[in-house]
């Protein structure tokens, strides 16, 4: 997950839900595209283009809250359905996703606020919109220790325009899902050796989907080299104020096959190996949050 930006704020805004997403790291930037002369057999050769504007490009970064996971899995997966209430869960609310084999039909415009934009020895912000932004892959990374962070790569239809409007927008500062409270279950077992997982997607010409389960060697307990079904499931069981059941999101992922083991065997110290999966059967996530989320 190698991104290289500079802090901004990055608006996300859909026919229902706006707010500010908490993030690290963004390359949002507008694409182009060259209208292409070429050059003449007589003459003295010369190749000539017109730079036309084109839509967003890039991606950025963000773990995933409490407040803004619904959304942002939603626009990477996919949505199928509505959200549900689920009883005796103290008021949680269930959202299906669905990554489906074409890109998504979900569409969305992106503001970015960046900041210190020198004009005449002062600093000045700039306030750009993208509208008819898309997916057009995404990566989930998992790992022991670290919040968990979720990478959108984004296509957009549209060039950017300034954004003039000065609102204040909700920002998403709550609780963070970590990799330390994350369950792995392979064809039904409990493996307590993985110590992280990324899940990439990619969307182009169809989805193509891997899984890298990073897991530690220990006599028994490898992973198969064919998986029926890998559930995780990633628990948000308190905040900073009061113990209670806040929220969770559970991905279901079928039918995994090994492609390479990325494992050093002459390492000195314990050994962590990848493990490289290839996706061929479905991806179904399921959303729980306490807030009245409508996706729909």
């Amino acid at each position: 997950m190698l991104v290289n930006g500079c802090d901004c704020s990055i608006v996300i805004k859909t026919a229902q839900k706006e707010f500010d997403v908490p993030y690290s790291d963004e390359t949002i930037r507008e694409d182009f595209i060259l209208l292409q002369e070429e050059a003449a057999i007589e003459g003295n050769g010369v190749c000539r283009a017109i730079r036309k504007r084109g839509g967003a490009t890039g991606c950025f970064v963000t773990p995933l809250t409490i407040g803004t996971a619904p959304l942002l899995l939603s626009l990477a997966m996919g949505s199928a359905g509505v959200n549900v209430f689920v009883s005796e869960t103290r008021n949680l609310y269930r959202q299906c996703l669905i990554l489906a084999p074409f890109e998504d039909s979900v569409c969305f415009d992106l503001v970015q606020d960046r900041q210190g934009i020198r004009e005449k020895g002062k600093e000045t912000s700039e306030r750009l919109l993208f509208e008819g932004c898309r997916v057009r892959s995404f990566e989930l990374r998992i790992l022991r220790g670290e919040a968990i962070k979720l990478k959108i790569d984004i296509c957009g239809e549209y060039p950017a325009v300034s954004y003039p409007y000065n609102e204040i927008v909700k920002n998403e500062t709550g609780e963070r899902f970590n990799g330390d409270y994350v369950n792995y279950k392979i064809n039904g077992k409990e493996y307590t050796n993985i110590y992280g997982l990324t899940f990439i997607a990619k969307k182009e010409s169809g989805t193509k989907t891997e899984v890298w389960i990073k897991r530690s060697l220990e006599e028994g307990s490898d992973i198969p080299q064919g998986i029926d079904e890998l559930e995780i499931t990633a628990r948000l069981l308190r905040d900073k104020y009061e113990y209670r059941c806040f929220g969770m999101f559970r991905i279901k992922i079928t039918g995994l096959v090994l492609v390479s083991d990325e494992t050093e065997i002459n390492a000195a110290d314990s050994v962590i190996g990848p493990l490289r999966y290839y996706v061929t059967g479905n991806v179904e996530t399921s959303v729980f949050t306490n807030n009245d989320w409508s996706l729909a």
